[in-house]
């Protein structure tokens, strides 16, 4: 499948400049006081980022509200053949041995050939798996006793099997050929697989969480589970490759029926588990740092991200507006203050006016950069081009630029303001940036250069000699660049270098089994994400990811239509939230296995229109997105299992749940945004493919969301813009710039707020991609073609070994030998005056 395949996303409702396309007339005014509104009222989001959201909320999500009559049929079979076995009593009252003779009873009903007995089976494992919830006063003795029976699961070895079943299930023509010729899928056409997979899931998720009580042999199986689904135990390759064949058949119409929700999420949850989460990825980080020999991080990035504070969004108009007219009402204050003193009523201003706090302005603290001018006032250009603001009257300006009164002097100094003592990052430079400055100096000082050469300063004069030793001291080395550095060694010289050890990591496996088909799965990945995002129109010829959340009957009422409406808005999300994940966590464990396995994944992930894809994602009310309420508590797992289920009404429906935004949703926000920042970092072309899709009107929108983490990746990506924007806009978005001075790291040789060498740098998206992809085909042949060193490879002269080699030949070859003999042979003239002639 090619790149060609996957649809370009157009970003919608932009105009030629860039800007959201806006009603004209009374509806502009509206637009911009709503927009106002919420920006004004937007709380600080008290939302911390993991590598997923509570148990109970990663289990309850596993399963549609539409799948909420099956609990009970769970019950029900695990209890029909439960009675026979345990004489009256219960489960929870078994000894740990019966509780494994029984379930080595359902290992063995498993085994059967009839469909419909299997099924009744997985689902009483699905039940034990779940918690036997009957037997379960609360949430918490559920999930006690589900992470109870799933390690006791594991140890009988129920996951091999589910795994067999598996297999048969994706194989299964019959099921793959019937659903084709469906015209609507329901629920049914995949009761066998969701069941699978919901145990499988169960399983992965309770083994990958760690809880203090854990007991010495369930943390010993956590270690040999992992192990497992990370080795190609399975079929000779790893679980996770299995799951990314499901999403590439589903893809390509060829099983329609896939529960994707659930493959996705599995998927998703085996390489977490498999390949680490975030903060195992940084002490990975830190031991191959110690193994290279390079110097440690000059910080602990997770931490300085959960330190950081969000800062107010980026004013509107309607704020500039009402900001103007409550600064006319304080310079009619002051001037009746100044009366009233001239009189001798008081020395000082009866009131002082109330001015809002300049926006993003983190430390309460006047913006130096800030003109006098409200035209500089930091606004979206299409709110510069609706023509509201106007110039203030010369008057107003005094007042502007007047400097606040000074503090009384018995203020107590415990009111004083905390000024933060420097910048949360330490800056970096990189060899090539030192190499660049000296090469710059020399030419322009002694008018020659002496190559790579960092060390020779003769010539030079003392302040460049003291901006270099600043330079170097602040100089960081990454992996990637001796990563690269030895690629280029071994291509030099593969005979004197020999052959490199590759350690078999999980992600080199990983990365192994996934490179023949891997552009196939990036673009079923895409095109999954493209048909879950709530910006996308539905199209007759689009992939229908609702099979496991569709009803075999439709709604009929109002409330069930409701109902459905908020399951297919919540199913959606949740596959945002997983293929979000997932990608960001493939990107950030290849880029540490070695940085080549990132860039090939980045480059299918590009070819595949994943940037205007993600832009066209945020081209939406990002706020509402956020703060959308398409959940249900009382049907979620495990409280629709526990608790007397109310009677829901239409109303309750509408008010959704209390929390104050989405965790999902902005989960997802901020790992796409995490993914187009590894895929445009240090890539000259594809940051001017964020410019020329106009991406700083739609990530500056995005800067309404007052969440600290989010706004460092969005201003990150407006950071590396700048440059090719313009004066103008840098002018008239200050506070966003000092914003970005603020949040962002530092590279002391980049030029990003002035954009002094744009013309030096020509814009070849062609030649910059073809020069990676070669290096990664260099590197892909070298260590994973097995004919590499075909051109250094010993060439055998003897001719009796020659003939004495064994050659594989057809189990049928005997029967045509006589015929290939007088074909191939006798048949062919012999010149054997060739032999004598000199070639």
């Amino acid at each position: 499948m090619q790149a060609e395949d996957m649809e370009v996303p157009i970003i919608n409702n932009l105009n030629d400049n860039g800007d959201r396309q806006r009603p004209k007339g009374k509806d502009v005014f509206k637009d911009q006081q709503k927009e106002s509104e919420s920006s004004m009222e937007s709380p600080n989001l008290e939302f911390e980022y993991g590598d997923s959201d509570m148990l109970t909320a990663e289990l309850s999500e596993l399963y549609s509200y539409t799948e909420e009559p099956e609990f009970a049929l769970n019950r029900d079979y695990f209890e029909e053949d439960f009675r026979s076995h345990a004489r009256g009593r219960r489960w929870t009252e078994l000894t740990v041995d019966e509780q494994r003779t029984y379930i080595m009873r359902l290992l063995d009903a498993l085994e059967v050939t009839d469909r419909d007995k299997r099924l009744k089976v997985a689902r009483a494992i699905l039940y034990l798996a779940q918690g036997v919830f009957d037997e379960c006063d609360t949430e918490v003795d559920v999930l006690h006793w589900s992470r109870h029976n799933i390690f006791l699961l594991y140890d009988m070895g129920i996951f091999t099997a589910l795994l067999e079943l598996l297999s048969m299930e994706i194989d299964n023509s019959q099921a793959c050929s019937s659903a084709v010729r469906k015209p609507a899928i329901s629920l049914a056409d995949s009761t066998e697989l969701r069941v699978l997979l919901s145990i499988m899931y169960l399983m992965v998720e309770t083994v990958r969480v760690q809880t203090e009580d854990d007991r010495p042999e369930w943390r010993a199986a956590r270690e040999t589970f992992k192990n497992e689904l990370g080795s190609p135990l399975y079929n000779g390759e790893p679980f996770a490759l299995l799951l990314f064949t499901m999403v590439t058949k589903f893809c390509s119409m060829n099983a329609p029926h896939f529960p994707m929700k659930k493959v996705l999420l599995l998927l998703w949850k085996t390489v977490l588990f498999t390949l680490g989460g975030f903060e195992e990825l940084q002490q990975m980080k830190v031991g191959a740092r110690e193994r290279l020999t390079l110097p440690p991080l000059p910080e602990d990035s997770i931490k300085v991200v959960r330190a950081m504070r969000a800062a107010s969004p980026p004013a509107s108009a309607m704020e500039l507006i009402e900001q103007q007219q409550q600064q006319k009402r304080g310079r009619r204050s002051r001037r009746s203050a100044f009366v009233d003193s001239l009189e001798g009523d008081s020395p000082f201003p009866k009131k002082q006016p109330l001015v809002k706090q300049d926006s993003l302005d983190t430390y309460n603290e006047r913006d130096p950069f800030k003109n006098d001018d409200a035209r500089d006032e930091e606004d979206d250009p299409e709110d510069t081009d609706s023509g509201i603001e106007g110039e203030v009257d010369p008057l107003d300006r005094d007042v502007i630029i007047q400097p606040p009164p000074p503090p009384p002097p018995l203020r107590p100094p415990t009111e004083r303001v905390n000024f933060p003592i420097g910048l949360p990052w330490a800056p970096k430079v990189r060899e090539k940036d030192i190499e660049h400055f000296l090469e710059t100096s020399r030419n322009k000082f002694i008018g020659f250069t002496l190559g790579n050469d960092t060390e020779t300063l003769v010539g030079l004069p003392r302040p460049i000699h003291e901006s270099v030793k600043t330079l170097k001291q602040h100089k960081y080395v990454s992996v990637s660049e001796i990563q690269i550095k030895r690629e280029e060694e071994l291509l030099q010289c593969p005979l004197s270098l020999g052959e490199e050890e590759v350690e078999e990591t999980p992600a080199e496996i990983l990365y192994v089994g996934m490179l023949p088909n891997l552009s196939q799965y990036v673009i079923a990945l895409l095109k999954l994400l493209l048909a879950a995002a709530p910006t996308s129109k539905a199209k007759t010829d689009s992939i229908n990811i609702l099979a496991d959340v569709l009803p075999e009957e439709m709604p009929i009422t109002v409330l069930q239509s409701m109902k459905l409406g908020i399951d297919v808005n919540r199913h959606k999300e949740i596959i945002v939230k997983a293929i979000s994940a997932l990608l960001l966590l493939l990107l950030k464990h290849l880029k540490l296995n070695h940085v080549y396995q990132f860039e090939i994944v980045s480059q299918h992930l590009v070819f595949a229109n994943c940037i205007p894809l993600i832009l066209k994602f945020f081209n939406q009310n990002i706020m509402s997105y956020i703060s959308a309420k398409n959940s249900i508590c009382v049907l979620d797992f495990p409280h629709c299992v526990v608790h007397e289920m109310p009677e829901l009404t239409a109303e309750s429906l509408e008010a959704g749940d209390n929390n104050q935004f989405c965790w999902r949703n902005l989960f997802s926000c901020i790992n796409l945004l995490r993914i187009l920042n590894k895929l445009t970092k240090w890539k000259h072309s594809r940051t001017m493919m964020l410019v020329v899709f106009k991406s700083a009107p739609i990530l500056k929108r995005a800067l309404k969301v007052k969440q600290a983490m989010m706004q460092l990746y969005v201003l990150k990506l407006l950071k590396i813009q700048t440059k090719y924007l313009g004066r103008q806009w840098r002018k008239s978005n200050m506070k966003t710039m000092s914003a970005i001075y603020q949040k962002v790291r530092h590279r002391l040789n980049d030029d990003w707020a002035y954009g002094n060498d744009i013309d030096a740098r020509p814009w070849d998206f062609q030649a910059e991609e073809c020069a990676l992809r070669e290096s990664i085909e260099k590197f892909n042949s070298r260590r994973y073609d097995k004919n590499k060193n075909g051109d250094f490879a010993p060439v055998d002269n003897c001719l009796q070994s020659v003939l004495g080699q064994r050659v594989e030949l057809p189990e049928d070859f005997h029967y045509s030998y006589e015929m290939w003999l007088e074909r191939e042979v006798f048949s062919q003239p012999i010149q054997w005056e060739g032999l004598l002639q000199n070639p």
